[in-house]
């Protein structure tokens, strides 16, 4: 767990990765990014990721007056498992959406506890004893509402949520290496057809355009912290084309990799 506090809004957007988490916003607002996608949220509103996603975000509202607050409690598949049991001991329910994020409407019992999970830690004997109890009380809360059948689908291994998940792990571990997608559709026990299905449905890319995302983003970290030049960014991540890494850059940052990589800097030299 741990309190995301912004004083200003993003003029850019932020790239970087969503782990199965609960977002409960205090104050101000934020949009994500996943794909084609825009899921925007406040504080009437909670975000729940149920599987690593590479995602932009971008704070909408937040000022020095009123900065953008946000507590965030990652998911733990086991402990999901372990309560997905208890608040459903007749089976899991039915999932209608198998996205890997969603929006939903805040509830005021997970927000009320979430405040007192934080008021815990103020103390830290309190947060010892106290914070785990309180936990347990959010998780179960989630489960049992509106968004409860996509976060038990986590721990559940049969289920395609979990199957995805670690199909994601391995392009993670593996991303700058060729993909044979019908090997990954076997080691999750899927039929090439059926994988790719479910891979969208829950990433709202193919298993090809999450690798390229992830290859994209190593690259542009070791041109700006290790300071690589283009040509060997591209084939350290698994690119053979320089044009077509550059190409595909662009395409997702908005820049040419030579051109970003100086206004990056540029920034963190203003900001430091």
């Amino acid at each position: 767990m741990h309190a995301v506090r912004r004083s200003r809004t993003n003029t850019e957007l932020v790239h970087g990765f969503y782990h199965p988490s609960l977002c409960i916003v205090a104050r101000g607002a934020k949009s994500v990014l996943l794909g084609t996608e825009i899921y925007k949220y406040d504080a009437s509103q909670m975000l729940v990721v149920s599987v690593d996603l590479p995602v932009a975000s971008q704070v909408t509202r937040a000022s020095f007056a009123e900065p953008f607050l946000c507590l965030k409690l990652d998911l733990d598949p086991r402990r999901i498992t372990e309560l997905a049991f208890r608040v459903y001991p007749h089976g899991l329910p039915k999932v209608r959406e198998n996205r890997g994020v969603c929006v939903g409407q805040a509830d005021a019992s997970i927000v009320n506890a979430a405040t007192r999970l934080l008021e815990l830690m103020a103390d830290e004997r309190d947060a010892e004893l106290l914070a785990p109890l309180v936990v347990e009380e959010i998780l179960i809360r989630l489960l049992r509402g509106p968004m409860g059948s996509r976060v038990a689908q986590l721990g559940e291994v049969e289920s395609s949520m979990h199957r995805i998940a670690r199909a994601v792990d391995w392009v993670r571990a593996h991303f700058d290496q060729p993909m044979n997608v019908q090997a990954l559709a076997e080691l999750v026990h899927m039929s090439p057809s059926a994988f790719h299905a479910h891979f969208r449905a829950v990433t709202s890319l193919s298993p090809l355009q999450y690798q390229k995302v992830l290859r994209l983003r190593e690259a542009r970290r070791l041109m700006l912290m290790a300071k690589l030049d283009v040509g060997t960014a591209g084939r350290q991540v698994g690119y053979a084309s320089a044009s077509q890494f550059s190409r595909e850059y662009h395409r997702l940052f908005g820049r040419a990799p030579t051109q970003d990589i100086a206004q990056l800097r540029e920034h963190a030299s203003r900001t430091s």
